[in-house]
């Protein structure tokens, strides 16, 4: 944990950073990178030692487990993601080859939002791990994976860190409903197939 707050006038130094992320690093909920804790010792004249005071084992294995973390919550979202789009592919069967009205495959339909539902949960999970890290491009992420020092002072990093948060919602609602599609047109084109070899 940050042994000195950061005031308002050393804020302006630290822009690149989100609010929120900083705010992380005072409470110790999340540690600052080697580069940001270069940039600490020399705003404040200090050493890094003296600014983590002895966390730095705490540190590295905070950041580990979350690396972990993230990685499993990946798995599990791309594992229900597949899950979902074969359950989609089966209640689209069943609603034009077997010609099943709606009220009859409504539990497939509800298994699709259910599995739709948990890989929504592990990826919301996973963001909210990313932010408290403040990563946001796939380079970053990728590197936090990989245990790597992560480099923020990239053009593509400080365009997406302008980017307001409503839009970054709207872009993940459009990707899952994207994908909803995708998976549905897929699944009709699935049952149109068995349709036509049946016949």
């Amino acid at each position: 944990m940050l042994t000195v707050p950061l005031t308002c006038r050393f804020r302006k130094q630290f822009r690149q950073y989100s609010q929120r992320t900083v705010s992380s690093w005072e409470n110790g909920k999340t540690y600052p990178d080697v580069q940001s804790l270069l940039l600490l010792s020399q705003v404040f004249g200090t050493t890094i030692d003296e600014l983590v005071r002895g966390d730095v084992d705490a540190m590295k294995e905070t950041v580990e487990k979350d690396a972990r973390l993230v990685k499993r919550l990946s798995y599990v979202m791309v594992g229900f993601i597949v899950l979902m789009v074969l359950a989609l592919v089966w209640w689209v069967c069943q609603m034009t080859v077997w010609d099943l009205s709606i009220l009859q495959t409504s539990p497939s339909l509800a298994l699709v939002i259910v599995l739709w539902g948990i890989a929504l949960f592990a990826a919301r999970w996973a963001d909210r791990i990313k932010r408290e890290h403040d990563l946001v491009t796939y380079q970053e992420v990728l590197a936090f994976w990989n245990g790597e020092p992560v480099d923020r002072d990239t053009k593509r990093g400080r365009r997406e860190r302008l980017i307001p948060r409503w839009m970054k919602v709207v872009r993940i609602v459009g990707w899952a409903l994207f994908g909803m599609a995708v998976g549905f047109f897929i699944g009709y084109g699935i049952a149109w197939l068995m349709e036509a070899l049946l016949r």
